[in-house]
């Protein structure tokens, strides 16, 4: 069999444009096909601070200091928004990937199990030596009566859709995924009123409950309507009012936007003649991204998983190099942080309380925290709302973390490379971050560990103490 590339992306996502990079910097040669790639993360952060930045000059224009023009009109920041988010397109274009040398193909395929392993597209046969699938995921469609007959909007396309002069004003936001959070804040920022209904009794059912409980609370103060345990059962349209049904609340809405579980984007692919088996959330892969064909390799949300940027990034590098050289690495999800694009950011990695008492002796865990108020800086920039909270062993080692405020998204970052490392935790209490800044928060925390453990040693020297007394006293 003639090898046409070592590697043949089957792409249309932002991490099967990253994994394209990474191999032709190792001098392999790359095909990337592509039907149509996905903006919607990138919108997403785009529009959320630029709702962000309109809440900051009303809060502004509160306060009595004058800020120029606060209440910006929908379509001047759309307008702002697009040509960033064209800047960053062009940035991330294909036409830079081929003019380094990746042979870019844009169409559908699938691929060919016979007489040897290759995927068809546009009449071409591309033979390689490995394969890697990173066609993100498809947000799968709750079985709600009266949606299908129903118009709404969805996660990849609402913010293309919302072309006129004026935003909805009314809105209800199905389903608690990251992505529906972040939405639904930046919608309230923008003037509208927005529900959030989720079935589950959190909005973020695997992040720590204290943290998210402090998240669902600055959502509600942002004017979001937050109905946690509502299931949707039933949409309707009465006299050109859409009408939802979630629980036992009847809500009417100007618009709908799903944001519920989401399924592998690979429907045309030909996976199952090939060997490669899924599950209903994602393909099924060990922990060297290879699916149950030894030869393709998947990454991104086309696994499964929420969609988040870095972990896909993380992912690619992790199959790219397994599958042009030897598959040794593994992925290690404990050491990777995710991050919420809300306000205030929420940021995590590891295990949350919970999940360390259930994994580890609950006499060997610390939960150590500090709160944002203390922090000079946060109170120069009035962002006083947050916490950090660090789950630790009582040797030092760093089990996980969780930051709710100003800069969460970058100090995790200092924590992850901490966990990777085998950083103690008593090492980070001797940063020594530039003042004022955010970053002492990290070292304010770190430093109640070596507080809570001298107490928790002082009451383990009372206890041997009253006890030895308390046997001199039984023995005379």
């Amino acid at each position: 069999m003639t090898i046409d590339y070592d590697l043949v992306i089957i792409g249309g996502t932002l991490a099967g444009r990253y994994a394209a990079l990474l191999a032709i910097q190792q001098k392999a040669t790359v095909a990337l096909v592509e039907s149509q790639i996905n903006y919607g993360f990138i919108q997403h952060q785009v529009f959320s601070e630029i709702a962000h930045s309109l809440d900051q000059l009303n809060d502004l224009a509160v306060w009595g200091i004058n800020a120029a023009q606060p209440q910006t009109s929908w379509p001047e920041a759309k307008l702002y928004g697009d040509r960033i988010f064209a800047h960053l397109q062009e940035q991330n274009s294909a036409a830079n990937l081929a003019a380094l040398g990746v042979d870019v193909i844009f169409g559908n395929g699938q691929f060919q199990p016979s007489p040897h392993l290759a995927f068809t597209v546009n009449q071409r046969l591309l033979r390689g030596r490995t394969y890697l699938l990173a066609t993100g995921s498809v947000r799968g469609v709750p079985e709600i009566a009266g949606l299908q007959t129903t118009s709404y909007l969805t996660l990849s396309n609402i913010w293309r859709s919302l072309q006129g002069t004026n935003l909805p004003q009314n809105w209800v936001i199905i389903g608690g995924v990251p992505q529906s959070i972040e939405v639904a804040q930046t919608l309230a920022r923008l003037g509208c009123h927005v529900t959030l209904a989720v079935k589950s009794a959190s909005i973020l059912p695997y992040g720590d409950p204290e943290i998210v409980h402090l998240l669902q609370a600055q959502l509600e103060v942002a004017g979001v309507r937050v109905l946690t345990n509502k299931p949707v059962i039933q949409v309707k349209v009465i006299e050109d009012q859409k009408w939802v049904q979630a629980g036992d609340k009847a809500i009417a809405t100007d618009e709908i936007l799903v944001a519920t579980h989401q399924e592998p984007n690979v429907e045309f692919l030909n996976l199952a003649d090939v060997g490669v088996k899924r599950r209903q959330r994602g393909l099924v892969v060990n922990d060297k991204l290879q699916t149950t064909n030894h030869r393709i390799y998947a990454c991104g949300d086309v696994i499964g998983g929420d969609n988040f940027a870095n972990v896909a990034h993380d992912e690619a590098k992790i199959a790219v190099e397994n599958a042009l050289f030897f598959p040794r690495r593994r992925v290690n999800y404990t050491c990777i942080p995710w991050s919420i694009n809300s306000y205030p950011r929420l940021a995590q990695i590891g295990f949350t309380e919970a999940q360390a008492k259930r994994q580890f002796n609950t006499d060997e865990i610390l939960v150590i925290r500090q709160y944002y108020k203390s922090l000079t800086a946060a109170q120069i920039r009035d962002e006083t709302t947050g916490i950090c909270k660090l789950i630790v062993l009582r040797n030092g080692e760093i089990l996980g973390a969780s930051i709710l405020g100003q800069e969460a998204s970058e100090l995790i970052n200092l924590i992850a490379l901490a966990m990777a490392e085998k950083i103690p935790v008593q090492k980070l209490a001797n940063l020594s971050p530039i003042y004022p800044s955010f970053s002492e928060i990290i070292e304010n925390t770190a430093r109640e560990w070596s507080q809570q453990k001298l107490n928790s040693n002082h009451l383990l020297q009372d206890f041997l103490e009253g006890f030895f007394h308390f046997r001199r006293n039984w023995n005379l």
